[in-house]
């Protein structure tokens, strides 16, 4: 059986109370003045759809610098030169970035295969520096850092008849740094490349140790450091100071490179191909293909030359030749790799395509045997590419004698070769007559193609 519910209390009441009326009407006045209110604020916003992009703030010089200065860190040399032109962009008046831009400029240069390339780069770093000695002419720093960037340009090979002239400059530079600053580490660091460079050993020696006693942490001071060490032939000395400098920025590839550099030296090639296999993992931590480690790697096993090296040789260039497919100079490589491993068939084609240049389709004959696609699986980049050949110098020259070798090696009557070895053989007279020791390697290709006469 239900309960039922028992009510109990004051009776409801159903009739409205005397005076409601009136309060209620004031209620409603009160609420239709408020409403005209809020209805007058709404129209007078501004308001846009939430699908639509809100301005944000501008981004300042000194973010993109820091930004620059992250990706330096970072070992990401392109990233951070593109950062610090967005900050001298902002504010083109400050002279510190410009002198920023141009050192890391000048240090993204060892990344660059070509001579051209790095010429290039380096150019662009001078006309960065010019413009902060522009901004700022009494600032020791930036003229430190144009005396380093004047040197770099100096490079003999880079700048041929131009280079002591250079070299001159860059050390009126450094002295007014210094002049300006007699306690300045880095311009007393870059005065000591200076005169590494114009061979001054002991004046070298004096200024980087004055430079090293300040006790200041800095990796351009250790770098340099190691690079006088090596002019000294102290390799084990060297690998010491690259390894401070790089325990200072330890994303830095160019320092693993001059690392494993001495110890191929010493021929200590294990140690050599973990400082370089260093360099390819950094550059893979930031989604770079760089040919350069692969081809260090590459010379560690020409050099070593035990059985089965020419191969792992052969394999690494060809790593480098399929990031860079268009670089002539990787081309040369594996060409020389293919000589030095008596394949003589082979060298042939990809000497060409560093020498004298190639068409498409003997690019692929070298790369991916006559297949071009890209990319393929293993994300190499294989288009066709017509390859522009290198001019004559002193880093190409030894692409120049050994297609010139090869060529007159392989002639016969029914491959004539020596039509195309002749005009090498010419132009390696023309610019390295006086070189004893070129001239003495071509000499039995000019009695395999007599008619070079060498003039």
């Amino acid at each position: 059986m239900k309960e039922s519910i028992q009510l109990s209390g004051r009776q409801p009441n159903f009739r409205n109370p005397r005076g409601s009326n009136s309060i209620l009407l004031l209620i409603l006045l009160i609420l239709v003045a408020g409403s005209f209110f809020v209805v007058r604020g709404v129209l007078s916003v501004d308001y846009r759809s939430p699908f639509e992009y809100t301005q944000t703030p501008t981004r300042t010089s000194s973010s993109f610098a820091l930004e620059g200065e992250t990706q330096f860190d970072a070992g990401d040399l392109e990233a951070s030169i593109t950062a610090y032109q967005k900050a001298t962009h902002d504010d083109p008046r400050n002279a510190a970035l410009w002198a920023e831009l141009a050192r890391i400029q000048t240090y993204s240069s060892t990344n660059l295969i070509t001579d051209a390339d790095q010429e290039n780069r380096l150019l662009e770093a001078l006309d960065s520096i010019n413009t902060a000695v522009a901004i700022a002419p009494d600032d020791s720093v930036v003229h430190a850092v144009r005396a380093f960037v004047l040197d770099w340009n100096a490079n003999p090979i880079l700048s041929g008849d131009k280079s002591q002239a250079l070299y001159a400059e860059a050390e009126q530079e450094a002295l007014r740094a210094l002049q300006i600053d007699k306690n300045n580490t880095l311009a007393l660091a870059y005065y000591a490349e200076i005169l590494v460079d114009q061979q001054k050993w002991t004046q070298a020696d004096q200024q980087i140790q004055a430079a090293l006693a300040r006790n200041e942490p800095l990796m351009d001071v250790y770098r340099i450091d190691a690079y006088v060490n090596e002019a000294f032939g102290n390799y084990n000395e060297a690998i010491k100071q690259y390894q401070k400098a790089a325990s200072i920025t330890p994303n830095l590839t160019f320092l693993y490179l001059y690392i494993g550099y001495n110890y191929r030296q010493l021929r200590l090639y294990d140690q050599a191909l973990a400082s370089f296999i260093k360099a390819i993992n950094i550059f893979k931590q930031l989604h770079l293909n760089e040919p350069l480690p692969y081809l260090a790697i590459a010379k560690v096993y020409t050099q070593r030359g035990n059985v089965g090296d020419m191969f792992l040789a052969a394999l690494n260039v060809r790593a480098a030749l399929n990031f860079n497919p268009s670089n002539p100079d990787v081309y040369g490589e594996l060409g020389v790799v293919y000589f030095k491993s008596r394949n003589y068939e082979g060298s042939i084609p990809a000497l060409q395509c560093a020498v004298t240049g190639c068409d498409a389709q003997t690019s692929c004959n070298v790369r991916v045997n006559g297949t071009c696609t890209a990319p393929d699986k293993d994300d190499y980049n294989t288009p066709p590419t017509v390859i522009p050949g290198l001019k004559l110098s002193a880093s190409t020259v030894v692409y120049y004698y050994t297609y010139a070798s090869v060529l007159a090696a392989m002639d016969q009557p029914s491959k004539p070769y020596c039509p195309d070895a002749i005009p090498i053989l010419k132009q390696l007279h023309q610019g390295f007559g006086s070189d004893a020791t070129i001239m003495a390697i071509i000499a039995p290709s000019e009695k395999l193609c007599p008619s070079t006469s060498g003039n």
